[in-house]
């Protein structure tokens, strides 16, 4: 069974022996049921890891001993997914799926053609969401680098980020080169963009095409829109070697 991890403040780390409280100290201890000589992985979500033993559990909280320390690089080249607003729920699964996979960060994008639209209050609620699902996918696949997920981005924001890339990828149905045979870089950052329901519409791709990203066919069949993207960088992850 896999060491459980949880995070805590880097300034948290000192010592010989720690006290994992709050959300996460209760969450260990009431709903993990965690008891002493059990093991706990503690981090930062930065790449900065302390191995720990139960040594005690009380009410909300969990007193550890720590085993060691170690500090875990971050994955290069860094995969971005752009992701048009998905309908419903389907954008914390995407944001799921995406965080197990490695995605390092996650774009959402208000699309031309997105059924969703995050407007108002619905912003700060939508991305609390989507935040939450990426911390709690990144702890059950024990990851280390938590993924960040940015704010919502405009498409001229999008196509910034293209721009800026090592390599832009546009995932496209109309793309004549498979994603499978893009050459890709060894450092730096991967930006793909993943179209909302209804695609991506005709001036936003030639926003992005003008920025320099590239098109690419995922395949030969139409993926939703929520699993396109852990689709896409499945493949990534693989042909980068971090897989």
């Amino acid at each position: 069974m896999s060491v459980p991890v949880f995070l805590a403040e880097r300034a948290a780390f000192g010592g010989d022996e720690l006290v994992l409280d709050g959300p996460e100290g209760r969450h260990a201890a009431t709903v993990r049921r965690l008891r002493a000589g059990e093991r706990v992985d503690l981090t930062d979500g930065a790449g900065a890891v302390a191995e720990c033993v139960v040594r005690a559990a009380e009410k909300d909280r969990l007193l550890l001993g720590v085993l060691q320390r170690y500090e875990v690089p971050a994955p290069s080249p860094r995969v971005v997914v752009v992701q048009g607003l998905p309908k419903g729920d389907r954008g914390e699964l995407a944001v799921e799926m995406m965080t197990e996979a490695g995605v390092d960060r996650i774009v959402p994008w208000s699309a031309a053609r997105s059924i969703t639209q995050w407007k108002g209050d619905k912003v700060a609620k939508a991305l609390g969401k989507w935040r939450a699902a990426a911390r709690e996918a990144g702890k059950q696949s024990r990851r280390f680098h938590q993924p960040e997920v940015a704010d919502l981005a405009s498409t001229a924001q999008v196509a910034a980020l293209l721009g800026a890339a090592a390599l832009g990828l546009v995932l496209h149905e109309e793309a004549a080169e498979p994603l499978s045979r893009a050459g890709l870089p060894s450092g730096g950052d991967i930006v793909l963009v993943v179209g909302p329901e209804g695609g991506i519409a005709e001036e936003e791709l030639a926003a992005f095409l003008a920025a320099g990203a590239v098109p690419a066919l995922l395949g030969p069949t139409v993926l939703r829109t929520s699993t396109a993207g852990v689709a896409a960088a499945s493949v990534l992850m693989a042909r980068t070697g971090r897989w």
